[in-house]
């Protein structure tokens, strides 16, 4: 986490959650206690923000200033609002193409997939509020500054997202093994959004209960899986491929 991008203490916590900062994640000592604190923990679930707790030496390495038990790390981009961009692409008579994290939890493989989607000509990234990587140095560095190209929308709940891409017509695609069908039997010529599950888990079943179609990638090695970035990047040169 860069100095520019944190904010440390419990009161100015408090002060940019209700100030609408783009606030990816709060990092809380273990144990911490306090009036405050409870007020800081408050502010947080209201704004659904992603926090966790952490040793004090943990908050030490982060900043060397007095962080009074939480240390936040600051988006460096603004959120695109869901449903504004994706009727904005519409009207302006494209198709769109976008993207679905679900639970994304490494910074490096987040920002190799922003780096990917941005060279794909991606419309959007939609990740949510909680549960997903944040957008710190790790993420701008590994996105070779792709990060401040692409419009990415943060939503409460992934299937909230798909329900509403569905309700404009946009299909949903989740790459998965757990279907007969490849990629390459796809239609990625029309209005889509792909959709990647996390390193460890993939795709949650209930998102998986409500999505148009299913996909995955042929594998022909004794390894049963691509790291995400790399599979993201298939799936996205695949939609290239038709729609050029």
């Amino acid at each position: 986490m860069e100095k520019e991008q944190q904010i440390f203490g419990i009161r100015a916590i408090i002060e940019a959650i209700q100030s609408g900062a783009s606030i990816d994640k709060v990092y809380i000592q273990k144990e911490a206690t306090g009036d405050l604190m409870k007020e800081l923990m408050k502010a947080m679930k209201k704004a659904n923000i992603n926090f966790s707790y952490v040793p004090v030496e943990k908050l030490n390495k982060l900043t060397p200033n007095n962080h009074q038990g939480a240390v936040a790390s600051i988006s460096p981009i603004s959120f695109f609002d869901l449903e504004t961009l994706t009727e904005t692409i519409l009207e302006n008579g494209k198709k769109p193409l976008f993207l679905i994290l679900d639970q994304i939890s490494d910074a490096r493989n987040f920002g190799a997939i922003i780096r990917t989607a941005e060279c794909t000509g991606v419309d959007g990234i939609i990740i949510q509020k909680s549960g997903a990587a944040p957008v710190n140095g790790d993420t701008v560095k590994t996105s070779a500054g792709a990060v401040f190209n692409i419009p990415i929308c943060k939503v409460e709940h992934i299937k909230d997202a798909i329900f509403l891409l569905q309700a404009h017509g946009i299909k949903t695609v989740a790459a998965t093994e757990k279907t007969e069908d490849t990629l390459y039997n796809i239609d990625f010529k029309e209005a889509v959004a792909i959709i990647m599950g996390s390193e460890d888990k993939g795709i949650n079943p209930s998102v998986l209960k409500i999505v148009d179609e299913r996909a995955k990638l042929p594998m022909f090695g004794t390894i049963g899986s691509l790291n995400v970035s790399v599979a993201c990047g298939a799936f996205l040169y695949e939609a290239v491929r038709q729609r050029s």
